[in-house]
């Protein structure tokens, strides 16, 4: 997506760590056209895959989960919550991933009202790095029985190897921007 890349190319910063700063468009402030474009790529992708759902974890991957859901024909997104609402009964799907960011564990739970056997799921999330959060995902879209049919991402930083940890799922991976390397201050796109 050329819109996207030129966007990390002029406003995304390099914080070290592999941290890539892009509060200005997507994690903290929203660009709704520019992820209406990502929404449409994802769901050009994964469309004859026919999913039923889109999952994604809260916060940073709802906006563009929301706008592939209603690209591919207003499906339902469900967001693994990192806090359990007391709305939320138990039993529920519970899975623990790191959070880059934040240098800490995170629970990311599901309820099983929202994830069915039947359900054909797509994963988005706004990043695709070590992979452990999206692997995640997976295992509560396994946990609930459903099918997972495919996993997408904003920006894939392809040198934290997400994409080698997420293969062993044998489903398709389609990233809107890939960076393939962050060392010495820069960001290099594929």
């Amino acid at each position: 997506m050329d819109a996207l890349k030129h966007r990390i190319e002029q406003e995304g910063l390099n914080l070290g760590r592999g941290i890539l700063k892009i509060d200005s468009f997507l994690n903290h402030q929203i660009d709704a056209l520019l992820m209406e474009q990502v929404g449409e790529a994802i769901a050009a992708e994964f469309g004859p895959a026919q999913p039923t759902r889109v999952l994604t974890a809260e916060v940073s991957g709802l906006i563009p989960a929301a706008m592939t859901g209603k690209a591919l024909g207003n499906i339902p997104v469900v967001y693994a919550r990192k806090k359990k609402p007391i709305t939320m009964k138990e039993p529920v799907y519970v899975e623990n991933a790191p959070s880059h960011t934040k240098g800490e564990n995170v629970s990311l739970m599901v309820s099983p009202e929202f994830l069915c056997v039947e359900d054909r799921v797509l994963i988005v999330d706004d990043f695709l790095a070590t992979g452990r959060t999206i692997a995640a995902l997976a295992r509560i879209v396994q946990s609930s029985g459903a099918t997972l049919v495919g996993i997408a991402t904003v920006v894939e930083k392809t040198f934290e190897g997400g994409r080698d940890i997420l293969a062993d799922w044998g489903v398709p991976i389609y990233a809107a921007a890939t960076i393939v390397d962050m060392s010495d201050g820069r960001i290099q796109l594929a």
